[in-house]
């Protein structure tokens, strides 16, 4: 009989250390850390999925680069390649994670494109869910 096992993320153990800086700024401080690996990983898919390739110094590489892709006329084609794009920039940066459902929809009244992501990480029972709002 096989036994399906989790491994543990060693930044899981010290529940008191954190380990990274939550997305959006939003707290009375001026960051908001994050004290496990779940949480980590999804700021940096946030800060993934918001950044445009050329911003980040010395990594010019890194980005999704949807802002090029937001304000087109919204059709079939357009959603399906903001998906692939998605997609493909999770595999290439976060090889760990699998996306599981992912949903682009707009809203042609309040000008508003939802991108819903379900991801799952690979060797661990961590499943999460992401949800971002473009507004215009």
């Amino acid at each position: 009989m096989a036994f399906n096992i989790a491994k543990i993320n060693p930044l899981d153990l010290q529940p008191r250390k954190a380990i990274g800086v939550s997305i959006p700024f939003s707290s009375r401080a001026v960051f908001l850390s994050t004290y496990t690996s779940q949480d980590a990983l999804k700021s940096n898919l946030i800060n993934f999925l918001l950044t445009n390739k050329g911003e980040r110094f010395l990594n010019p590489n890194f980005g999704a680069n949807l802002r090029s892709l937001l304000f087109e006329q919204m059709t079939l084609e357009v959603k399906d390649t903001i998906a692939s794009v998605i997609r493909s920039g999770i595999q290439d940066w976060f090889n760990n994670v699998n996306v599981e459902a992912l949903n682009v929809t707009e809203s042609t009244d309040s000008n508003t494109i939802t991108i819903y992501m379900k991801y799952s990480i690979d060797y661990t029972n961590i499943q999460d869910e992401l949800l971002i709002n473009f507004q215009q």
